[in-house]
């Protein structure tokens, strides 16, 4: 029986890229910077996958655990992503075999006034905002205004994203989802941002508070991605958080939304317990979520250790043809100024029974090399970029 599990730990990157000037991003290195601002940091499970040991990122890490004969468990090096972005959807896409050569459109100004009111036609409802703002931010500014007028807020950010934020009692989140599928719908070409968000929140003036029924609304991948082969040839492709949302569900065999990264670890485990042959795809979200748009440096910190004291739980559960590979999609560094995603490397942590222990897999060119991998892996035919690394594992 095999399998391949990756999981994402959402924005944990682990050092600029030769072009992160071009992004805004010089300097950045999300858990280095982690790892320096917090006293007593130790991941030492991730470390003996080899997090303490990848090129030109073991110089900047700091931890508490003594590395001195350290028994190596897994294979380790780092990646470069090639796409152009530094967004969510660009991450996963890449990371399932697919290298987009433009980005996805940015609306520093806010969204063109013919489209808003062209959206506001379709749902039948005025909309506040129009802006890029923090999400917690905005909605304590207009949500006041918004439970008066039930016009939902539309925002944006640095991010390629239309994002939609409504209280759940003035628009039910059924009708809050059939309002994103609206803006999915009409963002398209050269308003075809990455993701369309429902974010929806609670609570009252003063306090509003958003709430976990999140939904995003991907634009559907170009060309088929791993996911799509392995479902093709037979194989199960299950999606633990928002991976089904990122792919708009395409390739995905099961999926199941999840309320925190601890959920998703439970979800990721219960999942490795079954029986199957093929990929399953884990996103924690919280890192970026919760953290790295808010500058969090200890609460950041803390999520890490707390996926790090859980590892060894999933490790255990893994059979003989099983293949555990650890990344992330982007950076997002707490430490800096901006509240924003980073142009950053990613980690390669992979491990397994059959995995061979302390090999150096040094720097990927592209974070498709794992789509190619998993597709070798499988013997599926493909045309997926990247360049596979499994015999140097197995």
């Amino acid at each position: 029986m095999k399998r391949f599990i990756v999981i994402v730990l959402d924005s944990a990157g682990i050092g600029e890229l030769p072009d992160s000037t071009a992004y805004g991003d010089e300097g950045s290195n999300t858990i280095g910077h982690i790892s320096q601002n917090v006293k007593n940091f130790s991941l030492p499970n991730l470390e003996r996958l080899g997090l303490a040991y990848i090129d030109g990122f073991k110089e900047t890490y700091r931890t508490a655990t003594n590395l001195q004969g350290i028994s190596l468990q897994g294979s380790y090096g780092k990646m470069a992503e090639k796409s152009a972005g530094k967004d969510t959807t660009t991450g996963h896409w890449e990371i399932a075999g697919i290298i987009l050569d433009k980005p996805f459109p940015l609306f520093p100004e806010g969204f063109p006034d013919d489209l808003i009111k062209e959206f506001e036609k379709r749902i039948g409802r005025k909309t506040l905002g129009n802006k890029p703002a923090s999400g917690t931010v905005i909605i304590q500014e207009l949500g006041d205004e918004h439970v008066k007028t039930g016009s939902p807020i539309v925002y944006t950010s640095a991010d390629s994203v239309f994002q939609i934020a409504a209280h759940e009692d003035v628009i039910p989140i059924e009708e809050q989802y059939r309002i994103c599928k609206i803006a999915r719908e009409m963002l398209t070409g050269d308003y075809g941002v990455g993701r369309v968000i429902a974010r929806p929140f609670i609570g009252e003036s003063g306090n509003y508070k958003r709430t976990d029924r999140r939904k995003d609304f991907s634009i559907a991948p170009p060309n088929k991605t791993i996911l799509n082969y392995l479902n093709e040839n037979g194989y199960e492709v299950r999606g633990v958080g928002k991976i089904e949302d990122i792919f708009s569900g395409s390739g995905i065999t099961k999926s199941v939304h999840t309320h925190s990264n601890s959920d998703g670890i439970d979800r990721t485990i219960e999942w490795i317990k079954e029986k199957y042959e093929g990929m399953l795809f884990t996103n924690l979200v919280d890192f970026d979520m919760h953290y790295g748009h808010r500058n969090d440096v200890e609460g950041y910190a803390k999520a890490l250790i707390e996926f790090d004291i859980r590892l060894p739980e999933i490790m255990e559960q893994l059979s003989d043809g099983d293949i555990l590979l650890i990344t992330a999609d982007h950076g997002c560094d707490p430490s800096t100024s901006s509240t924003d995603h980073s142009r950053e490397y990613v980690p390669l942590l992979v491990t397994g029974k059959n995995v061979k222990k302390g090999v150096n897999l040094h720097t990927r060119t592209s974070f498709a090399d794992v789509a190619k991998t998993i597709a070798e892996y499988f013997g599926v035919e493909n045309h997926l970029s990247g360049e596979s690394f499994l015999n140097l594992i197995i």
